[in-house]
């Protein structure tokens, strides 16, 4: 009797307790994959890129080529978290944001650091956005940027704005950068941070004899004491590669000796580099030493191995400088210079700068040393020495 009485006793207390009311069907939430961060006319501009997952889960049975639908939403505020209160007055289910996997800045946003901060605070200080986020600049309309998709119509989960290692493991020039290390890098000492940019190359791939879209970067926002210095192509940036320690691999061409006619290609992979600040008649200098290996790609000329490991080396050389020079002129040390000055030598560093400007100039990177080894020279056999 005992037994029978608390049963009922339970079953009844089970009533009075409250029904899940406020649960969320998972498919009924909007995804949040890439979020667009713009500031015009006083105002913040918010992007958000919604996909379908249903659309975009690979399978057995799904249809490669067929069109995936992207949805784009956007919302107005004078602060970043009225602008996304925006979109959710339009939205009509819940948005989630557990899934953002990259933010694209435009120029306009980049060139305020105060712009940056604010906005940077919000999004990181939500609970559901993640730290490991892509961050790139762009001049392009965020819209345009969200639109577009990958080869063979796959969704843009599938672009290098999502996946740049796909790309960055056969062709490695401007490495892609996680937000948290952007800002980390705005709180150091010496010069601050790189931060890709992202473009729309509207000539290299069609469909059919439709040309199609598709995102590449393109170069790299820099700044100085959390300041936008400027922006540099991938060309301007030829010899920023050869200083990233994740660098995979990149390929350069060798030229005849009036440098006219490239006679061959190298790839190159894994470069290690290192800065070596020195002191001398109360300035400060710097010398780069590079270690690379590669393997030879294309060969149309007489050279032997040690000939084309020489020719590799002045090469990578004459690029490093070519990027220093490029970063002068826009008042930025792209080689982070200065970075090893305060690494290695950080009271000489404080003692040095005094101000906000740059510490080096044109005369401040002496030797670059470089030195190239060929693994291997394809199917083929190399020259002999």
């Amino acid at each position: 009797m005992k037994k029978v009485l608390l049963l009922l006793i339970t079953l009844g207390l089970t009533l009075l307790l409250p029904a899940c009311w406020n649960a969320k069907d998972i498919q009924n939430m909007a995804y949040v994959t890439a979020l667009g961060l713009d500031y015009q006319d006083g105002k913040y501009i918010s992007y958000v890129q919604v996909l379908n997952f249903a659309n975009v889960a690979r399978s057995d049975t799904s249809q490669l080529g067929k069109t995936i639908p992207v949805w784009i939403g956007k919302g107005e505020g004078k602060t970043v978290t009225e602008s996304f209160n925006a979109i959710y007055s339009t939205s009509q289910i819940r948005v989630f944001w557990g899934h953002v996997r990259t933010i694209v800045c435009s120029e306009s946003l980049l060139s305020n650091p105060q712009r940056i901060k604010e906005a940077y605070d919000m999004v990181n200080r939500y609970r559901e956005i993640r730290y490991n986020v892509l961050l790139y600049g762009t001049k392009e309309p965020l819209k345009n940027i969200f639109v577009q998709k990958s080869i063979l119509n796959l969704s843009p989960l599938d672009t290098v704005m999502f996946s740049p290692s796909q790309v960055f493991s056969q062709r490695s020039y401007v490495v892609p950068v996680y937000g948290y290390k952007v800002i980390a890098q705005f709180n150091e000492p010496g010069d601050g941070a790189m931060m890709p940019s992202i473009a729309i190359d509207r000539k290299s791939w069609s469909e059919d004899k439709k040309l199609k879209g598709m995102l590449r970067i393109d170069g790299g926002y820099f700044f100085y004491n959390q300041n936008l210095r400027g922006w540099l192509s991938e060309s301007d940036l030829r010899g920023y590669r050869w200083m990233q320690p994740r660098l995979e691999r990149s390929p350069i061409n060798i030229f005849d000796s009036d440098n006219h006619h490239p006679v061959a290609a190298i790839v190159i992979i894994h470069p290690k580099s290192k800065i070596k600040p020195y002191f001398k008649d109360g300035k400060v200098y710097f010398n780069i030493s590079i270690r690379a290996q590669g393997y030879l790609d294309e060969f149309t000329d007489d050279l032997t191995e040690i000939e084309l490991e020489e020719k590799a080396a002045n090469q990578i050389k004459e690029e490093v400088r070519f990027t220093f020079k490029k970063g002068l002129q826009i008042r930025s040390d792209v080689l982070k210079l200065e970075e090893a000055l305060y690494r290695n030598y950080p009271k000489r560093f404080h003692e040095l700068k005094q101000d906000d400007e740059l510490l080096i100039n044109e005369d401040s990177l002496k030797q670059i040393d470089v030195k190239v080894k060929l693994l291997h020279t394809g199917k083929y056999k190399g020259r002999g020495d």
